[in-house]
């Protein structure tokens, strides 16, 4: 496993609609063990293969609460897809690995449903709701080429010190 290089805006895969993935071998382990080694040394919550330079449909997401009595989950999906939203949305402050020193206010579902396979092909569904359907929805995002700046209603620019300090997604 290996820690990979996190590209920034304005790199162009950040904008390619990212491929499907249809062999689960040995390459793909190796993406998604180097995915986990990145997203945790970064830190950041959830990270997209084409945030590592790579345009395929993989994102991890790392998450718990304990004060809302959600435990650790690192959740790996290959494919994902968001089948279903609800229709109460909330505004929250994202940031994004790709995007540094960029904080801003997006609307996202409260409640979304994702289809997808995990790391061994199994198709799995996941009801998700709260903070970990946002970093849900902006990884997934990632995968289209679309960054949280596109949907935010408003965007500042923070400091390194601050940026660090903040959950981002």
């Amino acid at each position: 496993m290996a820690v990979r290089k996190i590209v920034v805006v304005p790199h162009p895969v950040l904008r390619q609609k990212a491929a499907r993935v249809k062999d689960f071998g040995p390459t793909l382990q190796k993406l998604i063990d180097d995915m986990i080694d990145t997203m945790r040394d970064a830190p950041g919550v959830g990270l997209a293969a084409p945030q590592v330079n790579v345009s395929r449909q993989v994102i991890v997401v790392e998450y718990e609460d304990p004060e809302a009595g959600i435990p650790h989950q690192l959740y790996t999906v290959v494919n994902p897809r968001i089948v279903s939203f609800s229709k109460e949305t909330e505004m929250g402050v994202e940031g994004c690995l790709s995007v540094p020193g960029i904080i801003g206010e997006v609307e996202r579902a409260q409640t979304i449903r994702v289809k997808g396979f995990n790391r061994h092909g199994k198709p799995l569904t996941l009801d998700l709701s709260g903070w970990v359907a946002r970093i849900f929805q902006h990884e997934i995002d990632h995968l289209n080429g679309v960054l949280f700046t596109d949907r935010a209603v408003s965007v500042e620019r923070v400091s390194p010190e601050m940026a660090a300090e903040m959950d981002r997604v």
